[in-house]
């Protein structure tokens, strides 16, 4: 019997998956929730297989959910279940630890698919949000090209823990130079820092681990 817990401030929502669920022999709904705020105490409580959670809640969204589940280390499933495709949200989702991501206009028997194989461990996806994963990796693959011999280099020093300074006196530049590679760098990875500059490179293989 796969156990499953409903997230969504919509009671029409909850009430269409819960009438169609229900008709399906080894699926139990479980609880359901209209708030952040009452799924994750019941979500700890109930230790559910799957959550099915809207992205977009009154008191909180499901990527927070999400993050809860997996910082308490509950062996709880997450597929969220939206209107929404903004990239920034998807991406926040999938790196939040979620075993799918469906949107509104799936199907109740597509839904039903999703259950089975996020129980058996595969990971879910709405053909819309796979293209969209798609396209930010090739984003993210025309950003490696995109890295100059000379910042690639920087950054293999970087990794190496060289200094600023060391890097400048290495490549014969001011440290104002590699300060302004680094600035490049981390706006054509997307990233913030040196430390996620790194591994994201490392990830691209733009240097070796």
């Amino acid at each position: 019997m796969i156990k499953i817990y409903i997230v969504d401030d919509h009671p029409f929502v909850r009430e269409g998956l819960k009438a169609y669920l229900g008709t399906i022999a080894d699926i139990e709904i479980v609880g359901e929730a209209e708030n952040g705020r009452i799924a994750m105490g019941d979500i700890a409580q109930l230790n559910p297989d799957i959550a099915i959670i809207d992205l977009r809640l009154p008191d909180m969204n499901g990527i927070e959910i999400s993050r809860y589940i997996r910082a308490r280390n509950l062996f709880t499933k997450v597929i969220i279940l939206s209107s929404f495709s903004e990239p920034s949200e998807v991406k926040q989702a999938m790196e939040s630890g979620i075993s799918g991501y469906l949107m509104k206009d799936t199907t109740p028997s597509k839904v039903v698919e999703a259950i089975y194989q996020v129980a058996k461990g595969e990971p879910v996806l709405h053909p819309k949000i796979a293209r969209l994963l798609m396209s930010q990796a090739a984003s993210s693959q025309q950003a490696f090209t995109e890295l100059t011999p000379k910042e690639t280099e920087v950054l293999s020093l970087l990794a190496k823990g060289t200094s600023t300074k060391d890097i400048a006196k290495k490549l014969y530049v001011s440290e104002s130079t590699i300060k302004t590679h680094l600035k490049n760098i981390f706006k054509k990875l997307d990233v913030n820092d040196r430390t996620q500059a790194i591994l994201k490179a490392m990830d691209l293989k733009i240097i070796q681990r």
